[in-house]
């Protein structure tokens, strides 16, 4: 069936940090199939946004110090600003303070509590005398009493993905200060979820897109009988609870997050100047609705946000698909910013250009079971894959028509078996790769992309042109213009894939910026002029300790500090008393430092290429004496020694003469 408009949707990350790699699984597979969508001429509306309102965020902030409001404003900026640079095609993407979305939450609950589908009731819930505050379902923590997780939180069990409720937990805590609660009664707001359930099982069992993973889960939810969920919480920030006597009390997060993908299509066609134009989407039967979420969000897709839409009575669309990804690990281990284990979307592109990642997530997106990522993998999809395969087949074949055909398409002789072969190859793979994404296959389409690249270097060494353009120029020019054509392909099959290399591609060509899916099987004609080329990747030659080590290294640089904070940095002189090179590294030295303490100072420095040990010894440098100790390469460095950079060139920040070890820099 032709799709006629999609809204493609994204879960909306809570913002309490940077999101790491898995985090941008949805946010990316969902770009790439908007970017799909629109290659096919369809009417695509992209939205997501960032959820500010989650517990998730409250105990940062509480940690940290700050409001929520301080706490999400300052990440949200730069959330928005790294997925331009991810080139994340998002046409809106807001936050769930938005006046556009409270102002819809709220109306939106209002009509479900008036079709008789809100309830209040007292509830026995978890109050942590030492916070002297009730505790929402993400304050507790303790073990899961399904699977035994140790790690699961009052609403949810990230191992399992079941729904809890706290007082199930054995040895709950609370996760700000690891007191045990006390359960006290209080007032919430509850929905009739159980009253959907055989709508629900009806309209989960029948929907053929849905993936194994979600619909599996969804109806054994269901059999296991489904119970009435907390709408309200005691806590003061989020969307204040719009139902009569609930004053004080707000939404809890996931009965107004989801509601976001309608309030952000809504704020959307506002900004244009089409007030109603979001009901072309959620209302117009021609009109699919395709969710992008990790799988501890299925039941909320699945489950609670369709039960939300019928219970308007409003005949809204429900989701056509929720496309659920599974885990992307880290060499293992499952992603944490306070152990450092997994990598942050800034920090990866501080190592290198953002198609490099965008290919390995979504060559490896974990659609079926939970994958790994490790150097390993990284390493082969970019110099393997993206260099070797890809860009080499483009550079060859465009370099070649530049030298030898004054960069015009050559006029092609009789096409023999091989070239007719390698044309309808082309054709073939067109047709795998638009299969693969229709179905939403992401993964299986992206080998198919890069299998074309492989299909033509293969092509390129049976025909030899280098070696027919003395003996037999004609077979060289067909050999050409075959290989220009598969060059075509790529630089519209990529497109949704690695948007950046899909275009410079098309620069080399000299075709439009913009292009449609089928122009991907037009051909090139004869005499078109070409663009020179340049390669489009760089071979990384490092190892995998040594891209540990660059991690490391970044993460070591990212301690930064503002104007204000400025008088509160302790800045002391030190003199290095001792140097180590540390075993496996390249480019680390230990540094060990007298600093006026007590006891000598320790500093892991990436300096080795610039300073030799012998010279080190003994100097005096310029150490901040007063930062949190950080674990690089292993090794606990207490201190961060201080250095002026001009591109390759490093110089460290020393006095001007010798003084006393300790002296405070003013």
């Amino acid at each position: 069936m032709k799709l006629e408009r999609v809204l493609v949707t994204s879960a909306w990350p809570y913002i309490q940090h940077i999101l790491h790699l898995g985090n941008l699984l949805p946010i990316l597979s969902a770009d790439v199939m908007a970017r799909y969508y629109r290659l096919k001429g369809y009417d695509v509306l992209f939205v997501s946004g960032s959820d500010v309102h989650g517990t998730p965020i409250e105990v940062e902030a509480v940690r940290q110090g700050i409001s929520p409001k301080e706490l999400t404003e300052k990440n949200h900026e730069r959330v928005v600003d790294l997925f331009k640079k991810w080139m994340i095609s998002f046409d809106n993407y807001t936050t769930t303070e938005s006046p556009v979305h409270k102002e819809f939450v709220m109306n939106f609950h209002r009509k479900v509590a008036e079709n008789g589908y809100v309830f209040s009731q007292e509830s026995e819930l978890p109050y942590c005398p030492k916070c002297k505050r009730f505790l929402p379902d993400r304050f507790v923590e303790g073990e899961c009493p399904y699977c035994g997780y140790k790690g699961a939180r009052g609403d949810q069990c990230e191992q399992c993905g079941r729904l809890l409720d706290p007082t199930k937990l054995i040895n709950a805590h609370c996760s700000i200060c690891g007191s045990q609660p006390l359960f006290r009664k209080t007032l919430h707001w509850y929905f009739d979820l159980p009253k959907f359930a055989d709508q629900l099982r009806e309209y989960i069992a029948n929907n053929k897109q849905f993936p194994d993973n979600a619909r599996n889960f969804s109806l054994k939810f269901i059999e296991e009988g489904l119970k009435p969920r907390p709408m309200t919480r005691d806590s003061d920030w989020g969307i204040p609870a719009p139902f009569p006597g609930a004053e004080g009390k707000t939404l809890y997060v996931w009965f107004e997050n989801v509601l976001g993908y309608i309030s952000a299509t809504i704020e959307y066609f506002k900004r244009h100047g089409d007030p109603d134009g979001w009901r072309r989407f959620w209302f117009d039967k021609d009109a699919k609705i395709l969710c992008f979420i990790g799988k501890d969000n299925i039941p909320f897709h699945t489950i609670i946000f369709p039960a939300l839409l019928l219970a308007t009575h409003e005949d809204y669309n429900l989701p056509w698909n929720v496309s659920t990804n599974e885990w992307l690990n880290f060499e293992g281990q499952k992603s944490s910013k306070s152990r450092k284990i997994g990598i942050w979307i800034d920090e990866a592109l501080k190592m290198f250009p953002a198609d490099y990642w965008r290919y390995t997530l979504m060559a490896n997106r974990p659609e079926t079971s939970d994958t790994n990522f490790t150097w390993k993998i990284f390493l082969e999809k970019v110099n393997s894959d993206l260099n070797d395969t890809l860009g080499n087949f483009i550079h060859r074949t465009l370099t070649f028509i530049n030298n030898y055909f004054d960069g015009e398409v050559p006029k092609p002789g009789r096409l023999d078996k091989i070239d007719r072969e390698m044309l309808n190859a082309i054709n073939e793979y067109f047709r795998r790769v638009d299969g693969c994404l229709s179905g939403f296959h992401i993964q299986a389409a992206t080998k198919n992309v890069i299998d074309l690249a492989r299909e033509g270097n293969r092509y390129l060494n049976e025909k030899k042109p280098w070696k027919t353009i003395k003996l037999d120029p004609q077979s060289a020019a067909t050999t050409l213009y075959v290989s220009v054509q598969i060059v075509k392909a790529l630089s519209v099959l990529l497109e949704p894939f690695i948007p950046s290399t899909a275009r410079k591609i098309r620069e080399f060509l000299n075709l439009p910026g913009k292009m449609q899916w089928e122009d991907a099987i037009v051909p090139l004609e004869e005499g078109h002029k070409i663009g020179k080329a340049k390669p489009l990747f760089e071979k990384i030659n490092l190892s995998e300790e040594e891209l540990q080590e660059m991690l490391e290294e970044i993460r070591a640089l990212e301690e930064k500090v503002s104007f204000e904070e400025f008088s509160r940095i302790d800045m002391r002189v030190g003199r290095i008393i001792g140097v180590e090179r540390i075993p496996r590294s390249k480019n680390l030295l230990k540094l060990t430092i007298d600093v006026g303490m007590a006891d000598p100072k320790v500093a892991v420095a990436g300096i080795s290429k610039y300073y030799r040990p012998e010279e080190l010894l003994n100097r005096h440098i310029i150490v901040v004496a007063n930062l949190k100790p950080k674990k690089i390469f292993g090794i606990e460095s207490e201190v961060m020694i201080l250095a002026a950079q001009h591109d390759d060139e490093i110089a460290l920040i020393q006095p001007e003469k010798p003084i006393r070890p300790g002296s405070r820099v003013r």
